[in-house]
């Protein structure tokens, strides 16, 4: 019965640390958006003499879609629309430049670890090969064109459905027969062609789940091992402890006696914790298996009390960690007073940054942020 109980209690443990990897598994984010936007641009060549433009030149109009593979890689097709005419004290011109894309993403804001200091900034870096027009009332149909296109867009979240983007982008043409203000024919046929679009504009995350992948943290690799050996430990203390001999026939209470003492020593030893996304003071959906264990012990012995202690990862200032620590603490020691247990027997303490927790880690950085419990 020992035994049954503490490798039960652990594996439900185990079960609220590794909730925060199940929860960014691949079925657990939305993959694809929409974005459009518009803006300015800058055609910076080819240009007959006594043509330009101004200095940004409107408008540019820009529509695609995209699918993320994961939370870092994605692929999407888009097509743009640049009107391109002539300064004030330029030569009169009209042109229009049309444009469809295949471009590769990268979510440098995952790559690069921005969910350590934000969760409302993010950056993607894009580039592809696409097919380009250039048209121009001073000749007929139209400057077929390939074009490689580059950029990176800035993010700012705005709700798990919306995000505000901004985006600054280079353009080449290869083969581009004639000038942007379609005057005369380039001698350089080769990506001689270089445009500048800067824009903003929305993304809409489409998708059934909370999250979409660009603002997903996805632990890949956490690594086991000590609770591993912790298992093990708990195996060898139960094989090389004293046997008892129970009769059946008999109700035995000594053994509920040493049960609720295993369970409270499981509580005390940290092996039922509540946990917590980054920067937030709401227990993830999975940590509520933990909060039910205590809740049940502390309804069976209505003399015990129970320190409720809150912790933040090492990111950010001390003070700041220390106020959410608290929070945390404070929210689960408010689902425990709604499930009846009186407030006189609840203390919270706020302690702040684990600091026997590596900050250097992604995966150690999760397991800081938790609530543990002490039963007096």
């Amino acid at each position: 019965m020992k035994k049954s109980v503490m490798i039960l209690a652990f594996a439900l443990g185990l079960t609220g640390m590794n909730a925060q990897t199940e929860t960014n598994s691949s079925n657990n984010f939305n993959k694809w958006s929409i974005e459009f936007a518009g803006g300015v641009n800058k055609p910076q060549k080819p240009f007959s003499d006594g043509y330009f433009t101004s200095t940004p030149s409107p408008w540019v109009a820009d529509l695609g879609v995209r699918y993320m593979f994961n939370n870092k890689f994605g692929l999407k097709v888009d097509a743009g629309y640049n009107s391109l005419t002539n300064k004030n004290n330029s030569l009169d011109f009209d042109s229009r430049y049309y444009r469809v894309d295949l471009q590769a993403v990268a979510n440098l804001g995952r790559i690069m670890n921005f969910e350590t200091w934000t969760n409302t900034i993010g950056l993607l870096g894009h580039a592809g090969f696409g097919y380009a027009q250039l048209r121009n009332d001073s000749y007929k149909g139209a400057d077929e064109m390939t074009n490689f296109i580059a950029g990176v867009t800035g993010q700012i979240k705005l709700s798990n459905r919306i995000a505000l983007t901004g985006d600054f982008s280079t353009i080449f043409n290869a083969s581009q027969d004639r000038s942007f203000d379609g005057a005369y024919l380039p001698e350089n046929r080769g990506f001689s062609g270089l445009l500048f679009n800067g824009t903003v504009g929305l993304n809409v995350y489409l998708g059934k789940n909370a999250k979409h992948a660009d603002w997903t943290v996805v632990s890949e690799n956490v690594d086991l091992s000590a609770f591993e050996n912790k298992i093990a430990d708990l195996e060898n203390q139960i094989k090389n402890a004293p046997q008892k001999q129970v009769i059946v026939e008999k109700p035995v209470t000594n053994n509920v006696s040493n049960d609720k003492d295993v369970v409270k020593e499981l509580i005390n030893d940290k092996y039922y914790s509540v946990y917590f996304d980054f920067n937030k003071a709401t227990p993830i959906e999975n940590s509520t298996a933990a909060i039910d264990v205590v809740l049940s012990y502390l309804r069976k012995n209505p003399s015990a009390s129970l320190d409720i202690i809150g912790y933040a990862d090492q990111v950010g200032k001390a003070e700041y960690n220390e106020k959410l620590s608290n929070a945390r603490a404070e929210n689960v020691k408010k689902i425990l007073t709604q499930a009846g247990i009186a407030s006189s027997r609840l203390n919270v303490v706020a302690a702040g940054s684990d600091t026997s927790i590596q900050k250097d880690s992604d995966e150690a950085r999760r397991l800081a942020r938790r609530v543990t419990f002490k039963v007096k």
